[in-house]
């Protein structure tokens, strides 16, 4: 399986081909592709390339799925024995990607989305009736307990 490290938004990402990503906001329209020639590492199934600090002439071609914001990361700021607090969020804009052609140096293609597996980043969660799980039934006993009073003499 090829792969490529490459470098978007101060960050690093290691990408394959059909491979779905969420990077920081590229500004261009959906459905438009997009080039990140900025290659630090490139894997084919036979060669491997190290770039210094980049492989020139290397690149990979993407298409732009949806620009939107993450989630919301919460804030929160607190002053002891002052009583004053602030609570504020914050959501980062960010572009999903779909990773379609990975070129090498030469301009050869090393891999391509119509030719490889689909695979997503994004984690599939279960439905909540299939997490559901059987609570025991309650066993009851017929037990009297006897109460003891104490005198005091």
């Amino acid at each position: 399986m090829s792969f490529a490290v490459i470098q978007t938004g101060g960050k690093q990402y290691k990408v394959s081909a059909s491979e779905i990503l969420k990077i920081e906001k590229l500004n261009s329209q959906v459905g438009k592709t997009v080039e990140f020639k900025n290659v630090l590492f490139l894997n084919d199934d036979k060669n491997t390339e190290i770039g210094n600090p980049v492989i020139k002439g290397a690149k990979v071609e993407a298409t732009i799925l949806k620009n939107t914001k993450n989630r919301t990361v919460l804030v929160f700021k607190k002053r002891r024995r002052k009583n004053s607090r602030k609570k504020y969020g914050h959501r980062q804009p960010i572009t999903l990607i779909k990773i379609t052609k990975i070129f090498s140096k030469e301009g050869k293609i090393i891999a391509d989305a119509g030719t490889t597996k689909k695979t997503t980043t994004n984690v599939i969660r279960k439905s909540a009736s299939e997490n559901k799980v059987e609570k025991p039934k309650k066993i009851i006993t017929d037990v009297k307990k006897k109460s003891v009073i104490s005198k005091k003499k």
